[in-house]
């Protein structure tokens, strides 16, 4: 691979083009790189482009309660905009509050901005993320995951403390931040009838980074690169190969932010996290497969898929935008023109693609009147929000008279999890089962990113030291003997790295748990533990989570009972290789088959005993 190949016939984006930074310096929230002399934080803001539009954005906001912003990845929206508000006065008699999709792009956000301010994280500048808020009573920026301020909304639903919130990344219409909008809307048009403080909103080197689909994928064409850079001709300098998932350890995803060795070219294989969450330094090119991975919720069948699939024209041109961020730069495009124009213009909203359960049950909580009816920005289907509705009353959190839908004292007492209901389910009746601590764990382990870290070049190593974990009873047992080894060494460093074990995302489940073990403690929840005997704990589960059960056929598949769909056991499960009559899954992959992921071995009595009523409707409604 050249280091300075002549221009193929790709699409180029200029300096000062729509699809290029209009300055050649620092974007917003980019990181330092080693060996270049440190430039002045507020000269760097002043060379972005917002800051030309400085005194008119401020004039327009003065007159404005609710405003849209849209400018250029990296013009310095994100960082800027909360920043002119503050130094202008706007807002300052309470919080101003950035919403941001990912929790990744929350804490990197904050970390920038206080820099800028020359301030401590966590005192003028803060964050706030699912299990862990750096924030303090100082704090007048803050930067939060859009879930974060939905369950804020829940005890503050005409959010008092905030007098600006920003809805940032809102084009990516995440389900979040679609039902925030619903509910500042509420809040500010409820503020100015109150005469209260009106509440004002905001939307808003040479190397290569490839978009790719998911880990598996990244790791293959990462074996092939490092096999085609042995063979380059001497004209070619040495590339290094640099992937970014989600589920890789922390030490590894910063080194996509590290410059290449001198003379090297770095070729960046990454998922779509990339797209708008980080910002990498000296990306020249652009190479866009066109697909990727993202859930996908069928009414019909009840069950949500993850699955490959199309972007849209916007992610297009998201993905575009990340080459030449400080010059000239090429995104080559793996699909026709044609395909191309093909595409929907924008990403679906993930609030009309997904599983509206959880949605419902926050909106209840919040205590909106009319569920059916709320103000969505994009309104989900009404098989949607029917299914929702249905799912809630199975599980028991919820009842329904006509179009009145009202929680019940277990849909109340779910509602206090951030949890999905089915998982806030199984843990609110562990206590039956006498296994609480077990289920606290397993559910915890469920909530963050994979704990486990499998190398493809390791493939036998991993296998030989999982081996000792490995349980017959399926993944979450297996899960959890790996927690309970994990705390038996304290959480060594050492022993995660030689048992493959992903030690930040396993602190994160410490933590996790150590919040949702504080709320059952209040809510007076009796926390036994099974010890050794771990049937009661894949009896909770299946009781739990019995609308997401598979038995096994004759012929050797594998069908959801809730669907009769055909359904697979994932390679990566512990059960891949055996014919368990019986199991709940964790959730279904969709690839050349329909994989379910995370399994448990039950039996089809428990889930008989779990919800009679439920499984004897299925067995009509396949009959008829």
């Amino acid at each position: 691979m050249p280091r300075d190949p002549d221009p193929p016939p790709a699409k180029r984006f200029k300096p000062g083009s729509p699809f290029s930074r209009l300055d050649k310096k620092k974007p917003g929230m980019l990181l330092p790189r080693a060996g270049h002399a440190p430039v002045n934080v507020d000269a760097q803001r002043k060379q972005l482009p917002i800051y030309q539009s400085r005194t008119q954005l401020i004039n327009q906001i003065r007159q404005l309660h609710s405003a849209v912003f849209i400018g250029e990845t990296g013009s310095g929206k994100t960082t800027q905009i909360p920043q002119y508000l503050y130094e202008a006065g706007i807002g300052r008699q309470g919080i101003i509050g950035i919403t941001q999709p990912r929790r990744v792009a929350a804490i990197s956000l904050a970390a920038r901005v206080a820099e800028e301010k020359k301030v401590q994280l966590g005192k003028l500048v803060g964050y706030t993320v699912r299990f862990e808020d750096v924030t303090s009573s100082e704090t007048k920026l803050k930067f939060m995951t859009d879930g974060m301020l939905l369950r804020e909304a829940i005890g503050d639903p005409l959010l008092l403390r905030y007098t600006v919130v920003i809805l940032d990344e809102a084009h990516e219409r995440t389900v979040h931040t679609d039902v925030l909008f619903g509910v500042v809307k509420a809040a500010q048009r409820k503020r100015i009838e109150q005469n209260k403080i009106p509440l004002k909103e905001a939307p808003a080197s040479h190397d290569i980074l490839v978009f790719m689909t998911g880990q598996e994928e990244i790791e293959a064409l990462a074996r092939t690169c490092r096999d085609i850079s042995k063979h380059l001709p001497e004209s070619c300098g040495p590339m290094t190969v640099v992937p970014l998932y989600a589920s890789l350890p922390p030490a590894q995803q910063l080194r996509v932010f590290q410059p290449a060795p001198k003379g090297s070219r770095k070729v960046v294989l990454s998922t779509n996290i990339a797209e708008t969450s980080i910002t990498i330094s000296g990306i020249k090119y652009v190479i866009d497969t066109g697909m990727v991975k993202a859930k996908r919720y069928n009414p019909d069948s009840g069950l949500e898929v993850l699955a490959v699939q199309r972007v849209s024209k916007a992610q297009a041109w998201q993905r575009s935008g990340r080459a030449g961020r400080e010059d000239a730069g090429s995104c080559y495009r793996l699909y026709t023109e044609e395909e191309f124009d093909n595409l929907a213009n924008m990403t679906v909203p993930e609030i009309q693609r997904c599983n509206l359960a959880s949605v419902i049950l926050q909106l209840l909580a919040l205590g909106v009147p009319d569920v059916l009816n709320f103000d969505f920005m994009s309104k989900p289907s009404p098989e949607s929000l029917r299914t929702a509705v249905e799912q809630l009353c199975i599980l028991g959190a919820v009842d329904r008279k006509d179009d009145h839908v009202s929680l019940t004292p277990l849909g109340k007492k779910m509602a206090c999890f951030p949890l999905e209901p089915r998982f806030s389910k199984t843990l609110l009746i562990s206590p039956d089962f006498s296994c609480a601590e077990e289920v606290l764990t397993i559910i915890s382990l469920l909530s963050v990113d994979s704990v486990l870290y499998n190398p493809p070049a390791r493939r036998d190593d991993v296998l030989a030291v999982r081996r000792k974990f490995i349980s017959s009873e399926g993944d979450h047992m297996t899960l959890l003997n790996i927690y309970r080894a994990f705390k038996k060494v304290s959480g060594n460093k050492d022993w995660c790295r030689e048992n493959f074990v992903n030690s930040r995302n396993m602190g994160l489940v410490l933590e996790v748990r150590a919040q949702l073990r504080d709320i059952c403690i209040k809510m007076n929840m009796k926390l036994e533990s099974s010890l050794s005997d771990l049937t009661n704990v894949r009896r909770c589960l299946a009781h739990g989570l019995f609308m997401n059960a598979a038995e096994l056929q004759p012929d050797g598949s594998y069908v959801a009972l809730d669907t009769h769909q055909p359904v697979a056991i994932h390679p990566s499960s512990v059960l891949f290789q055996a014919k368990p009559a019986c199991v709940v899954f964790n959730e279904l992959l969709h690839t050349s088959r329909c994989y379910m992921r995370d399994l448990c071995l039950v039996d089809a009595e428990w889930l008989q005993e779990a919800a009679p009523e439920y499984f004897r409707r299925k067995l009509r409604a396949t009959k008829s």
